[in-house]
């Protein structure tokens, strides 16, 4: 089992005025899970092999919970799907076992810490962050972020497509090129060849995101577009910035005033 590609994200904007909304939500409680291998003994977490995953449970969202699911157990790779959290729990300790059969280190453990959790509720929108860390004996552990951006009414996923009008992406792009390269402090001309993996060296936003109340924040991974050293990368695509490419009445239409 190895992860895809966590680190939680500290989103700027924080300090903005937010647009009022109605905030009729959906309700839910958290389920968490706390497994330990069978020779931690009196071990502290920290000294042995653990699996710790929190997600929420909406009442009456069988679907919502279901993608929940779905991205938690995606986030790892492996060659046989897993039929469920259960799996793949019993096959990561297994992993764990079988190691521990033929590695000499005598203070090898494995870590696996996973969760969903809540950014924002109302009455159109919940948005949801989806992060995991694993280590599994390599030289370090890998980890990934991802989103989920649910409609509320109906009972879906948000696609950039639903809220944004045909033929949106070369001109968001575009958009988004600009923004990203006053943060690296870019000029218009620089390369992205040395620095970055962009495919063909050019830039492209990927589709990893979330909706707020003041614009979209695309989130790129660990070894995404930069090196493993140089972390995550940030960019938020504000609202106003893009008004011409919102269609009328969709989820994000309560925030723009």
């Amino acid at each position: 089992m190895i992860l895809l590609g966590l680190n939680a994200c500290q989103w700027g904007e924080t300090n903005k005025t937010q647009p009022d909304v109605n905030t009729d939500t959906l309700a839910y409680t958290y389920k968490t899970i706390h497994q330990r291998a069978n020779d931690c003994g009196d071990k502290a977490d920290t000294n042995c092999t653990v699996a710790k995953l929190k997600y929420p449970e909406f009442k009456t969202d069988s679907a919502l919970n279901d993608t929940i699911k779905s991205r938690l157990l995606n986030m790892f790779y492996t060659d046989k799907p897993y039929s469920g959290i259960d799996d793949m729990l019993k096959r990561y300790f297994d992993s764990y076992y079988n190691m521990k059969k033929t590695d000499e280190r005598p203070d090898m453990v494995f870590d696996l810490d996973a969760y969903a959790k809540i950014l924002r509720q109302d009455s159109s929108l919940t948005t949801l962050e989806v992060s995991g860390y694993s280590y599994q004996g390599g030289a370090h552990g890998g980890s990934v972020t991802t989103f989920i951006n649910w409609n509320t009414k109906s009972n879906k996923s948000v696609t950039l497509s639903d809220i944004l009008i045909n033929n949106y992406q070369p001109e968001l792009n575009k958009i988004a090129e600009k923004i990203f390269r006053s943060q690296e402090k870019l000029s218009d001309t620089s390369s992205l060849a040395n620095d970055y993996f962009f495919a063909n060296d050019k830039f492209a936003l990927n589709n990893n995101y979330s909706i707020t109340p003041l614009g979209l924040r695309f989130f790129y991974n660990q070894y995404e577009i930069k090196p493993y050293a140089a972390g995550t990368t940030e960019l938020f695509v504000p609202y106003k910035n893009i008004r011409s490419l919102l269609r009328p009445n969709t989820v994000v239409t309560q925030y723009i005033k």
